[in-house]
């Protein structure tokens, strides 16, 4: 056994007759009686009290230590003392990700979790107050998709704390714990005239954005990220290779969307707008910090800014140019409504025309083709439609009678 039970109540000291005897302490009948102790793997001694006639609980108490740190899975048993707030700043701290997704994820952390579980203890966590927290989300009217990455953050911020051997086990994998349940909700593409009319309510100077973002399938940073130099007109493709993004509403140039440049085609009717639209708005050299608001500066010619070499925000373009545009066509103002839902019109007309579930993935740059598959696969052609067209086709020039493609001739 780890270390060694001592008794509070009791100590053993010599008697008359020279042999051990058991003799009271000062703190008999006071307290917890049994103090179990050991030294930890990190060379201090840890311990841990129990009451009177709990002698063998302490005894299988330290018996479990010993097998945990056996098996390499012991856990400080004061770890647990740590709280919510404290794990979280230490987590925080520690990330290296991407600073815009760090904004994110030190938002979401701090809003919507330390405000419910902040002052509670990670030892203290289970399954429950777990549940709870989710229904509070739910009840206060938070968004589905958005309680989903809350509860993803958090559930990695339990993660690094079992590896770091403060809990045992993370409760937002238990069993009984759900992820919240994103809406079922049916990607209705724009149609073709929505678009048209989307983009001739728009100011002129922004109207190519239509075309890029409808016709290539670039995101709104990635549109806004645009370089005269992304644009080969000879090969008739686009490399995308850089976003605006907004950090605490400052503007940086980043990589795409998971860091993943790509290079998409370049229809012959959207190049031709584009070059209309440099030749009545020439690009402007903006230099950004790269990735975080200090990072290091880098610069290229925008296809889209605002004066004095200055990016266009997003914010101010949906608010003074998006918004009123949907209004003059017609169309509510929401979130399926953005400039994504051009990306949603541009996956639409490449299913349509046969265009294979991998090359549509590769193109709008999503991690994998079965995102995009469950993302659009109500929008790809019925098995019944092309059979019906197949078959269409080879009976188109068969002869005029009763006789099928099929039917054995006589001899």
């Amino acid at each position: 056994m780890a270390g060694h039970v001592q008794d509070r109540w009791y100590r053993t000291e010599p008697g008359p007759d020279g042999k051990p005897s058991r003799v009271k302490t000062d703190r008999h009948g006071m307290g917890m009686r049994y103090r179990a102790r050991y030294i930890g793997p990190d060379g201090t001694e840890k311990s841990k009290s129990f009451p009177d006639k709990q002698k063998r609980l302490a005894e299988l108490w330290l018996t479990q230590i010993e097998a945990d740190m056996s098996r390499g899975q012991y856990i400080d048993p004061q770890a647990g003392r740590l709280t919510v707030r404290q794990h979280a700043e230490r987590w925080l701290a520690s990330l290296t990700m991407d600073p815009g997704t760090f904004v994110g994820t030190e938002q979401r952390i701090r809003l919507h979790v330390l405000p419910y579980l902040g002052s509670r203890t990670l030892g203290s966590l289970r399954p429950t107050h777990i549940r709870e927290w989710l229904r509070k989300l739910h009840d206060g009217g938070v968004a589905p998709a958005y309680q989903r990455v809350i509860f993803a953050n958090f559930s990695t911020m339990l993660t690094a704390a079992v590896d770091d051997r403060l809990i045992p086990e993370n409760p937002c994998r238990s069993s009984s714990v759900r992820a919240p349940k994103l809406d079922v909700r049916r990607i209705v593409p724009w149609p073709r005239e929505r678009v048209l009319a989307v983009r001739s309510a728009l100011p002129e100077h922004y109207r190519a954005m239509v075309d890029l973002a409808g016709g290539c399938g670039l995101r709104q940073g990635e549109v806004l990220g645009l370089a005269v130099d992304d644009l080969d007109f000879i090969d008739g493709v686009v490399h995308v290779v850089r976003q605006v993004k907004l950090i605490r509403n400052r503007p940086v140039f980043a990589p795409p969307k998971g860091a993943k440049t790509r290079t998409v085609p370049l229809p012959a009717t959207v190049a031709r707008m584009v070059e209309q639209h440099i030749s009545q708005h020439p690009p402007t050299v903006v230099t950004l910090p790269w990735r975080a608001v200090d990072g290091p500066p880098v610069t290229a010619s925008l296809l889209f800014h605002r004066d004095q070499g200055r990016p266009v925000n997003r914010n101010d373009f949906n608010r003074w140019a998006w918004r009123p545009a949907l209004e003059a066509a017609d169309v509510p103002y929401g979130r399926v409504n953005g400039m994504h839902a051009l990306r949603h019109f541009y996956a639409s007309v490449l299913l349509d025309a046969g265009e294979s579930i991998k090359a549509v993935s590769q193109y709008l740059g999503h991690h994998d083709p079965g995102f995009t598959l469950r993302t659009y696969t109500h929008l790809m052609p019925s098995s019944e439609k092309r059979t019906r067209e197949a078959v269409d086709r080879a009976f188109a020039d068969g002869p005029e009678n009763d006789d099928g493609p099929t039917t054995a001739q006589e001899g």
